[in-house]
This record gives C-alpha cells, structure tokens and sequence, in this order.
C-alpha cells in the first residue's frame, strides 16, 4: 500500500490528489491522507506531495467542466473538514463522480457518495452554529473582533457570510485552533491569512472596550426565568464548547 499525503490546504490536497491517480500504482493499492500523520502503518510506503498551483488547476477544471459545479462546491466544503480519512473519501468520491457524470450525487446507495454527504453535512452544519453563535466585540481602534475555535475549518464559509451582512465595518474573525484569521476592511473585499505567533499573541492580548457586551451579558440574565431553566435543553442548541468566546457566557 502507497500512502500519498499532503498538508492540510486545498492546494496541497488537490495536487495529491493528481499525482495519485497519475501514479499508476492501481486505485486499490493507494491511499490518500493529510499532515500530520500520528501513525504510520507497517507494509506501507508514503510520499509527501508538496503543493502545484498547475496541478491544482487542473485538478479543478476537472472537476468543474467534467462534472459539475455543485461538485466542485460539494468537494472544497469536505476538505474543510477536520476528519484524518477526508482526503481519502474525496478520492474515492471523485473515482465514481468521474465515471458517471452530475448524476453522481443521487447515488447515495454508494458508501463513497454517501461517506462524502455526511462529512459535508457536518461542515455545513458547524458553519451553520456558528453564524448564529459567533459575538463580536469592539477594541480600541474601533475595529470588530471574534475568536472561535471550530473543529472544521469554517472560516472561509463564515467570511462569505459576515462580508454581506457586514459590508461597512473593520471586522476581523480569527479562527484560534488554526491560527488563521479573515480580514474585512471596511467596504472592501476582505482576504484570509496566516498569523504568525507574534501576531497571534499580540491580537489575543488585544484590550477590549466594548460597553455593548456588558449590556449584552446584563440582558442575557435579566430576561432569563431561573424555574424555567432546562440545562439539558440548552446544551443539546448550545453544545459546552461553542460558548467558550460567546460575550453572555464569559464571566
């Protein structure tokens, strides 16, 4: 068994991708998997792809002009999520949405298909909570700022989102498990970035003055009816680990 794997960004995965099934080596006698490997199997050998901006470009022009463009979507939203055998899953997928065309998505009998609804379904349902759950707070210079920490990779489906709902403001939302922040400047087009540590620490150790959470937090326990709490309730909308940064539950 040949092990090809890439680091953790589209790029990288969509080159993998290539060069697997360029290989030669049999689609039954490889398999795809992304950085860092905690494990590594006996009896099997591994190859690290390095990202090709031409590869991945034909990767999705593939996919785009062969398939589907609901395909391409379906795809880039599964390697958002932060499964170890996602990568695989695609390839497979992709093995089936090859062969038979746009219509490959109502073949849900087939454990590729149905393997790749289901790790999209959880991305989209994580990028879902967190458009509803996600608090921004106002530091000195005036600019919205919120941390999350997802277990997807949802920012780029949040940055969509918060870019039309929220054109004219500085915002920015900084995604802590991965370091990775988008950025809106107001009326612009925002663009997503890596923090190095340095930037990181330095917006973690951010002031924050916004009178508004105050408020917020006031309000969020005046209007609540202690004989009518029901915890069990709350957890099942509002799982424990959503409410680390959300202002009404930060003491």
């Amino acid at each position: 068994m040949t092990v090809f794997t890439c680091a953790d960004d589209f790029s990288s995965m969509m080159t993998c991708i290539y060069d697997a099934w360029g290989s030669g080596l049999g689609h039954r006698n490889i398999r795809l998997m992304t950085e860092p490997l905690y494990e590594t199997e006996l009896f099997c050998s591994y190859r690290h792809v390095e990202a090709d901006e031409e590869k991945t470009g034909k990767v999705i022009r593939s996919i785009q002009c062969k398939i589907s463009y609901e395909v391409f979507k379906m795809v880039f939203r599964a390697s958002l999520s932060f499964k170890e055998d996602k990568l695989d899953c695609i390839y497979r997928f992709l093995l089936l949405a090859f062969h038979h065309g746009p219509s490959v998505t109502g073949r849900l009998q087939e454990p590729a298909v149905a393997g790749l609804f289901e790790i999209e379904r959880k991305v989209l349902n994580e990028a879902h909570l967190f458009r509803e759950f996600i608090r921004f707070s106002s530091v000195q210079n005036g600019t919205l700022v919120s941390h999350i920490e997802p277990k997807c990779n949802v920012l780029p489906l949040l940055a969509e989102n918060f870019s039309d709902r929220m054109p004219s403001e500085n915002w920015m939302i900084i995604d802590d498990t991965r370091k990775s922040a988008v950025i809106h400047p107001a009326d612009s087009s925002y663009y997503m970035t890596l923090l190095t540590p340095e930037e990181f620490l330095t917006l973690r150790r951010t002031e924050i003055r916004d009178e508004y959470s105050a408020l917020w937090t006031s309000f969020f326990r005046a209007v609540s009816i202690a004989p009518r709490e029901n915890r069990r309730c709350q957890r099942n909308m509002m799982p424990l680990w959503y409410r680390k940064h959300m202002t009404e539950f930060m003491t």
